[in-house]
């Protein structure tokens, strides 16, 4: 059987990518498509959004204005004695089906009605007064949740939370302030092909560094800060990890080892088809790919973080009991159990949930460490500056990066034979300077400085960074050269 689409936008939503089936609504234009579950591998799946890209962009164009304003055009209350639940989401038809039949199954009286959205574009409709119709918000959107939090749009979610944490080991997950819960986690770390670094007779990374070593050269697949929604999460959980200044250099230094970047996917779906043997990326991808046949593993550094997808009711829903009703279900341990089946693959968030876990699924909240605790809201508060400093630092320069971190490697490996102090010195030096950003820790760090960067960087700033890191690089390579002079 054929899935029906709501048509909300023509761009896969940050995080995951997602298309939601719903019933035909009034003034909706619809698309008949295969769920992910269905197509034969990941590399399917992104042509199969590329498609989609292509076909939705014409209607969606003649469908503008009508297509976020459910309520204005339908009923509050569709035919028969059910009562509605609008809920808007990014997840796709392979996650929303199969709770959406579970929750209509135990409560007949309440149908579900599904809009879908990505987290940004949703923000924007879930802002208007009657919040495009919607009841709940649901799916996994790290910025939408705290900023309607912070505008007043979300009601306080009365929910039994006995049995759900709210954060692992020291890591929050859930809002404090009780206005949205965690409903999945996803964990960030290494894609891994399993059969490729086995031929090739490689360890598998344990930290993020280890992602920076010269045996990964020409074997990472690294997503883009601005193609993968994810990655800006991706590399600010690496940035704090591994401090801000080492955290750029680890990240520039792995970038030598990737001969290409890729959009989100399709970083895992060169590590399953084996161009790459590693990609920073996070485990639901790794699982996708892992669920197709192919040899792909993932492996969690040891400092790292897995950040959620969360659920909340809208302020002034139209149904709030319904609403209610729905997000408590999702929360459930029955709910909650659903999620590590072999065709969903998510991290329940009670760990009361994984006594039906398969065989391999790991567990978060078993061993959960609180040496690392990620900072989920610093790491909101820079994306756009992470982003626009990975573009200019390392997308934009990849090709005289990795040559200076290549002509670097080679300068050690001829000090590892013939050591020598003072050629050892301005070799470090070098190093130093190869991964360095115009930009301090402590910027980093000041909300205030971030405020003002807004939603891009502007081009002045970007051309001042360049000529900065130009420099650091151009005095880089002059100490190598004076290395190469004294060399024996």
């Amino acid at each position: 059987m054929k899935t029906h689409y709501i048509a909300k936008s023509a761009v896969p939503g940050p995080h995951r990518p997602a298309f939601v089936a719903s019933a035909p609504l009034p003034g909706r234009t619809l698309f008949s498509l295969p769920s992910l579950s269905s197509l034969s591998s990941l590399s399917s799946a992104v042509a199969g959004f590329c498609l989609l890209a292509t076909t939705l962009a014409a209607p969606l164009s003649l469908a503008a204005g009508t297509t976020s304003a459910r309520a204005a055009d339908t009923p509050s209350a569709p035919a028969g004695q059910k009562k509605p639940v609008v809920v808007m989401t990014s997840y796709h038809d392979d996650v929303v089906a199969p709770f959406k039949a579970a929750f209509e199954a135990a409560h007949p009286d309440l149908v579900v009605e599904v809009l879908w959205q990505p987290g940004r574009e949703a923000l924007d409709t879930l802002s208007k007064p009657d919040h495009g119709g919607a009841d709940v918000f649901w799916g996994p959107s790290l910025d939408t949740f705290p900023t309607l939090r912070e505008r007043g749009l979300l009601r306080a979610l009365d929910v039994d939370r006995t049995a759900l944490p709210g954060k692992i080991g020291g890591q929050p997950i859930s809002d404090p302030a009780g206005y949205f819960e965690a409903f999945e986690v996803a964990g960030y770390g290494f894609a891994l092909n399993d059969t490729l670094l086995r031929e090739r007779g490689i360890a598998p990374p344990k930290t993020w560094a280890d992602g920076a070593d010269a045996r990964f050269a020409g074997l990472v697949a690294m997503p883009t800060s601005a193609a993968a929604g994810f990655a800006s999460a991706l590399y600010d959980i690496v940035l704090q990890a591994e401090g801000w200044e080492r955290g750029w250099a680890v990240l520039s230094e792995m970038s030598a080892n990737t001969t290409t970047f890729q959009g989100g996917v399709m970083a895992s779906v060169d590590v399953s088809e084996g161009t790459a043997a590693i990609g920073p990326t996070i485990d639901f991808y790794a699982f996708t790919a892992g669920n197709t046949g192919k040899p792909v593993g993932f492996v969690y550094p040891a400092r790292t973080a897995f950040l959620p997808a969360q659920v909340a009711i809208l302020a002034d829903a139209p149904h709030p009991q319904a609403a209610k009703t729905f997000a408590a279900f999702l929360l459930s341990r029955s709910a909650q159990e659903r999620l590590p089946a072999p065709d969903i693959r998510r991290h329940p968030v009670r760990p009361d949930a994984y006594g039906t876990a398969p065989e391999g699924f790991g567990n978060p909240f078993a061993g959960a460490r609180d040496d690392f605790v990620y900072d989920a809201p610093l790491g909101r508060k820079r994306r756009t500056l992470n982003a626009a400093l990975f573009d200019v630092a390392i997308a934009e320069r990849h090709e005289r990066v990795a040559a200076l971190w290549a002509a670097i490697r080679a300068a050690e490996a001829a000090l590892a034979k013939n050591p020598d102090a003072e050629r050892a010195a301005l070799v470090a030096q070098a190093r130093a300077l190869a991964g360095r950003v115009p930009v301090t820790a402590a910027t980093a760090s000041d909300s205030d400085a971030l405020a003002k960067l807004g939603e891009a960087v502007d081009a002045a700033t970007r051309a001042e960074w360049a000529a900065a890191i130009d420099a650091a690089q151009d005095e880089a390579r002059a100490l190598l050269a004076r290395a190469g002079k004294t060399s024996p």
